[in-house]
């Protein structure tokens, strides 16, 4: 195995339940090492048997996030990215799934000899040798193993965890949940006990626990935790939940995490300036402060709702990318998320009335189509800032030929697959995907170029951000298997709606707008996978500020 012998490693796993944040745990620890000078890699693994999270649904799985190199990963990556503000690729995300694949390929290929192919050695080793290839030049490497201890799916990743804690300086941290028992006012420090032990028997002892909970653990239960899983009391931290995500670095920092790794691992900050995170902490004070103007923006989408509550993981990039615009423009942006199933003619105005900006994000197929299309009439005929992400720009696309251009029939073949004016078409190279049910992994992925117009407002952002090469060309991420269909070009241009960007052989369109109005662009990339903290997306900084105005 080619082995990096000055890397070390942090393992972060949970226990109790899973969706406790270690993701975000994980991009903290990160971010506190980064600003520390260091150099640092981070790895999500995902226990799922499937290659990769591109067939999952939304409201089941959360975001698909996409990486530069066209990765479709669980939305944790997302976070890395966000808080480390470095873009990360396909191989920093395993899964049993890839992992099975490649120990099956070996077999095929006699890569071991002739004997049968097993979980121990094979599987482990390829675990193993996944995260280290990932971790040459760095100086740590974050390894997030998903789901709970205890789960039969993460068994072989702890135990290749174990395995480079005995020929690497490891540490191993469990974080855990502590659930409140509201009858009696007390919270309860047996499932991490148990939780701690079931860690325990793959071989692993926790060197940290994180701690996480409705509300801050008192001292007492903290040592007693630490009595009862045999750990010092200084190696227990606890998040409770926060205002926002990104606190957590505040929160560890200050309770003393990142000296406490610096020890452990016998290291001196390369780095004493402390610039990211006083960068990042004024950021957080964005946050906590009060007295900003408000911005009220509507996100129209149909994976809005989880049960009785707003579920914000489908849209959890457009979420951030809204919260890091607003820090740009010092206003506080208040998000509503609403079905598009639930709008009909009777009721959208009413509904919509309210907000100075509307966003329709991704989204497929058929269901809340139409509330989507009445959510952009109403932006369009009002003057409302509106930005169309991917699906969002194709039913743009829609609404536009059926209104203006009177071709009332318009839709996506995606929808209706024999649509008289599919003003929005299947790709050409995805025909025979679609034909053979080729579905994983085979639509457009990851950074494509876009050729902006001069002249046109988005030409206009993207250069006024530096964001253009001397072509005028940008790279965006793209998730899509259908796109604009260039037999009605001509006719929607005439009529007022102008191609902004296209691939650079013209071909494909990449962008829209509206000449005249206030602020109205669809895109067919993702722009809310580049947005960052510090570095906020050029097209959300420009619709918050349209929208506040």
């Amino acid at each position: 195995m080619d082995k990096i012998d000055q890397t070390k490693y942090i393992f972060v796993c949970g226990g109790v339940l899973s969706g406790l944040g270690k993701g975000v745990t994980t991009a903290s620890i990160g971010l506190l090492l980064k600003n520390a000078g260091f150099s640092v890699g981070v790895i999500k693994i995902d226990p799922y048997i499937s290659i990769d999270a591109g067939t999952m649904r939304p409201q089941e799985h959360g975001e698909v996030f996409v990486t530069v190199d066209g990765g479709e990963i669980d939305m944790d990556l997302g976070n890395y990215e966000r808080f480390l503000n470095e873009d990360f690729t396909k191989e920093h995300n395993i899964t049993t799934g890839k992992v099975y694949a490649q120990v099956i390929e070996n077999e095929r290929h006699f890569v071991y000899g002739g004997r049968d192919a097993e979980i121990i050695p094979d599987v482990i080793n390829e675990v193993k040798q996944r995260i280290y290839s990932v971790s040459k030049d760095k100086d740590f490497v974050l390894v997030e193993i998903g789901g709970t201890v205890g789960d039969i799916e993460n068994m072989p990743f702890l135990i290749a965890a174990r395995e480079i804690g005995r020929e690497f300086k490891s540490a191993y941290i469990m974080v855990t949940y502590l659930p409140f028992l509201h009858t009696v006012g007390e919270l309860k420090t047996k499932p991490t006990q148990h939780a701690v032990m079931m860690l325990r028997q793959t071989g692993i002892n926790p060197d940290y626990i994180i701690t996480r909970a409705c509300e801050p653990v008192d001292r007492p239960r903290l040592e007693n935790i630490a009595k009862r899983c045999f750990i010092e009391n200084d190696r227990i931290f606890d998040i409770p939940d926060l205002e926002t995500v990104y606190k957590v670095p505040r929160v560890l920092k200050d309770q003393g995490l990142e000296e406490s790794l610096h020890n452990f691992f016998g290291v001196s900050p390369k780095n004493n300036s402390n610039e990211i995170y006083q960068e990042w902490d004024k950021f957080v004070d964005y946050f906590l402060s009060n007295g900003r103007k408000h911005v009220k923006i509507g996100l129209v989408g149909k994976y809005v709702q989880h049960g009785s509550h707003a579920h914000m993981d489908t849209y959890v990039s457009v979420l951030e990318s809204l919260k890091h615009a607003g820090f740009a423009n010092n206003v506080k942006v208040d998000l509503e998320m609403i079905s598009s199933e639930d709008l009909n003619e009777q009721n959208y105005v009413g509904k919509l009335k309210y907000f100075n900006g509307i966003i329709v994000p991704q989204g497929w197929g058929s269901r809340g189509m139409e509330g989507k299309l009445l959510a952009i009439k109403y932006a369009r005929e009002n003057n409302i800032p509106y930005l169309g992400l991917c699906y969002g720009m194709q039913m743009a696309v829609i609404e536009y030929s059926r209104s203006v251009l009177g071709l009332t029939d318009a839709n996506s073949e995606e929808v209706n697959p024999d649509a008289k004016n599919p003003v929005i078409h299947l790709m050409e190279e995805q025909k025979k995907h679609m034909k053979d049910g080729e579905f994983g992994g085979t639509i457009r992925l990851g950074n494509w170029p876009c050729k902006l117009v001069p002249g046109t407002k988005s030409f206009e952002i993207y250069k006024n951000y530096n964001e253009l090469d001397s072509d005028g060309i940008v790279l965006e991420r793209h998730r899509h298997r259908f796109e604009f269909n260039n037999d009605y070009k001509q006719k929607l241009e005439s009529a007022g709606l102008k191609v902004s960007g296209t691939s650079p052989d013209g071909l494909l369109v990449e962008m829209i707008e509206l000449t005249g109005h206030k602020f109205f662009i669809g895109t067919q990339a993702h722009p809310e996978y580049r947005s960052r903290p510090l570095k906020p997306h050029p097209l959300f900084i420009e619709f918050v500020k349209a929208a506040g105005s």
